[in-house]
């Protein structure tokens, strides 16, 4: 190959690359802009810490052995007591990260039968596991588990996770991803409180829903003629749409300012909701 030809080659990769990031880089602006505007319940992190969730996002994926082809959401879960909440993340297809938005959850509260901490680790949302739609009943403690009628439940299936309580055996647990009840725990979001689900503010259950954030396998199979009722028909999927559910814990020894404060009722607390 000669000289010229070689130096118009690498030139027009460099423009791809640029192009690509460009393109990248107006997604997650739109995306970040949507998040400000839709989800009620926001938490305003610095650019730096979440610069340092990016790459413990990337170790963990590596660790598991996942190979990430082209620019993904991801949702980013710290079950740190001190901090409690998710980030939706945008991994570029070159791995730099950038973050659209955050805001509190609750995970698993480990200490009463029934109760495992929520487990680390990469977790797929795929078609293995379907997903459904709560009904919005109350349970025996007057909660309503899933929160309003027709959120989304995000299933990853069934895990190994020590017991919360007598003799630690591992055993499995179904591991979700979903709302709460609306009047009587969603104030409780920023703080350890559920049986090992994630509980997460309805906006933000909706946003993940109506912008398809983790929805690449269902998307796909909508693509290859399948219909699947737990896609909302009004669905605005982004399409850097991911698949992967990222729970993690770092290192700290004091609460981070833009964390949730704790939950302290003012009244007697009302009973824990069967996730």
């Amino acid at each position: 190959m000669r000289p010229l030809t070689v130096l118009a080659t690498a030139a027009a990769l460099l423009l791809a690359i640029h192009a690509s990031q460009a393109q990248d880089a107006q997604a997650g602006a739109g995306l970040a802009a949507a998040f400000r505007a839709e989800v009620d319940r926001r938490l305003e992190v610095p650019d730096a810490e979440l610069a340092n969730y990016g790459r413990l996002a990337e170790s963990a994926l590596a660790q598991a052995g996942v190979v990430l082809q082209g620019p993904q959401y991801f949702v980013v879960v710290d079950r740190h007591p001190y901090v409690q909440a998710a980030f939706v993340l945008l991994r570029s297809a070159g791995g730099e990260w950038s973050g659209m938005g955050a805001a509190p959850v609750s995970t698993g509260l480990p200490g009463s039968f029934d109760h495992f901490e929520t487990p680390l680790g990469v977790f797929a949302h795929s078609l293995d596991n379907p997903d459904f739609r709560a009904e919005g009943t109350l349970n025996a403690n007057g909660i309503r588990g899933y929160g309003a009628k027709g959120m989304r439940v995000f299933d990853f299936g069934w895990q190994r996770v020590p017991k919360g309580w007598g003799d630690g055996k591992v055993m499995e647990m179904r591991l979700q991803m979903h709302a709460t009840d609306p009047d009587a725990l969603e104030q409780r979001l920023g703080s350890a409180q559920s049986k090992g689900c994630i509980r997460i503010p309805a906006t933000l259950n909706t946003f993940l829903d109506r912008h398809a954030i983790l929805d690449a396998d269902y998307l796909q199979s909508v693509r290859e003629g399948r219909q699947l009722w737990v896609l909302r028909p009004d669905r605005e999927p982004v399409p850097e749409a991911g698949r992967y559910l990222v729970v993690l814990e770092t290192a700290r020894d004091d609460r981070p300012p833009w964390s949730p404060p704790p939950f302290l009722p003012h009244r007697k607390a009302a009973p824990l909701s069967h996730e």
